[in-house]
């Protein structure tokens, strides 16, 4: 029965929609693969790694393409040329974002401002955050957090090299030392690595990313929402939100208690309820937007800029000469100090370009976030209905053999000392576009970098790496796991040996 009445209801929506096709005027649309009746393109998307799918669709059909997912139509962009069309020169056109179900819900209604919709509210909640979240000084204020999580992690690592044939996992290490970082620079605490609150922090966290990039029958049928609640989705949304709702209400509750201990260092969470206390916007802040903001933090926090310097030292591994440059350079400048600090990484261009380099052939954002055009638009000469939602493919862009020549699957860091010296990912360079671009950019860069650098330079400073006995560079696979955050699927496991 429930599959008659799916059937059913996926049938009326098809026909609505062609229906309703039929009635509009003419238009010249980018090419794209020729989808079925109703469902369009569904049958074809890749659940895995769809930043590969797009972009041999690219190959294909161009730098702009389309394609139909039941009801809505897709706009993929491939090249930095259109990137920068988009993103800069029709930027306002397209700061809509899609109202899909899992990310309204798990946003506090859109409070987020991932994703939520660019309204007054938003340019407020933005413009709170540059300046009292992720401002550089803020940023700064929270080096101690980082460099006293790095030590640990560096002590980790001195256990293992200690011990003859000692490997360490360099992913499970580096998620670690981002779980805690973002734990104290949000909450004002640090919880055990494996103990039953950092489990229960890591496991909401993870569904909430789960749902915030699942598609739902009902953004694909608007009319027929009530298919989520026949496949079980809907109740998986509820039960998501409630608890990750709960959760932040304890944290809150936490900070309004007046017996509380004063932190160590002042919290996100401490900030954001003086804000609320205040109440300097033209909108109510509320527990909610508190929550919301909160999300904004940890959610693209945590285990991004793990995935940046696994990614780094993945390919360093695999490539020894860049590896031996970046560990010169670093023991150079920094000699016998015994750690790297963060007043050192200005004078390490090297290493800022094997971060460049790591983050153009592996952006952990793989696809941006969607965008949805707001009025009929133009983009590459093509026509772009109202609500078509736009995804910028990241990791075709920085594949774009105009921007990047005829070597762009290649490693080569020198690139960003020499042909693109002045390339940076600050939302300038449309060929590079790690954190996005234009009024919905990462407000949270800055942030993000310093959780890279520090880490990544201790690592290279203070040991030097071999891969496990038996184990070649050529044996290192590069499979990626898909998710909000593009992560090396297989764990990096490397053998340090002391340095200093």
């Amino acid at each position: 029965m429930d599959l008659f009445l799916i059937i059913a209801a996926v049938v009326a929506a098809g026909a609505f929609f062609l229906l309703r096709s039929t009635t509009k005027k003419s238009l010249r649309l980018p090419p794209g693969p020729k989808g079925l009746p109703i469902i369009g393109n569904l049958h074809q998307m890749e659940k895995f790694n769809p930043q590969h799918f797009l972009f041999r669709l690219s190959k294909q059909y161009g730098p702009i393409f389309t394609m139909k997912l039941g009801g809505r139509r897709l706009a993929v962009i491939s090249s930095a040329e259109l990137a920068k069309e988009l993103l800069k020169t029709q930027d306002l056109n397209f700061t809509a974002r899609p109202l899909l179900k899992g990310q309204q819900t798990m946003s506090y209604q859109g409070r987020e401002l991932g994703f939520g919709q660019y309204t007054a509210y938003y340019r407020e909640m933005r413009k709170m955050c540059m300046v009292n979240l992720f401002s550089p000084n803020r940023v700064a204020s929270f080096r101690p957090v980082r460099e006293e999580e790095c030590t640990r992690m560096m002590d980790k690592i001195y256990k293992a090299a200690d011990q003859q044939s000692g490997t360490v996992d360099i992913s499970e290490l580096l998620l670690s030392f981002t779980n805690c970082v973002v734990c104290r620079q949000a909450f004002g605490k640090r919880y055990n690595e494996y103990g039953t609150e950092m489990k229960r922090f890591i496991n909401i966290l993870y569904e909430t990313q789960a749902l915030l990039g699942t598609l739902f029958f009902s953004d694909l049928f608007p009319y027929f929402g009530f298919l989520d609640n026949l496949t079980g989705l809907s109740a998986r949304l509820k039960k998501a939100f409630k608890e990750l709702d709960t959760y932040l209400q304890e944290l809150l509750n936490e900070t309004l208690d007046p017996n509380r201990p004063k932190p160590e260092h002042e919290s996100f969470i401490d900030l954001l309820m003086q804000i609320h206390k205040e109440q300097p916007f033209s909108v109510k802040f509320t527990h909610e937007n508190v929550k919301a903001m909160i999300l904004d933090i940890v959610v693209p926090g945590t285990d991004t800029a793990a995935a940046v310097v696994v990614w780094a030292m993945t390919y360093l591994i695999k490539y020894p000469e860049a590896m031996k440059k970046a560990q010169e350079e670093v023991r150079k400048v920094v000699g016998d100090k015994g750690y790297v600090s963060e007043e050192d990484i200005p004078n390490l261009p090297y290493l800022k370009a094997v971060i460049k380099e790591s983050l153009r052939l592996e952006p952990v954002i793989p696809i941006l976030l969607h965008r949805e055009t707001i009025a009929d638009a133009k983009i590459g000469g093509y026509d772009i209905p109202a609500k078509t939602i736009i995804q910028v493919n990241a990791w075709a862009v920085s594949r774009d053999t105009v921007a990047w020549g005829e070597n762009p699957n290649e490693f080569i860091p020198e690139r960003f000392l020499n042909e693109h010296k002045g390339v940076d990912f600050k939302g300038q360079d449309f060929e590079l576009l790690p954190f996005g671009s234009g009024r919905r950019m990462c407000p949270a860069m800055h942030l993000g970098v310093a959780m890279v650098e520090i880490p990544f330079a201790n690592l290279l400073y203070r040991f030097d790496w071999s891969l496990p006995k038996g184990v070649k560079p050529e044996d290192i696979k590069m499979d990626v796991m898909t998710g909000l955050a593009m992560h090396k699927k297989e764990h990096l496991v490397l053998q340090p040996k002391r340095y200093i």
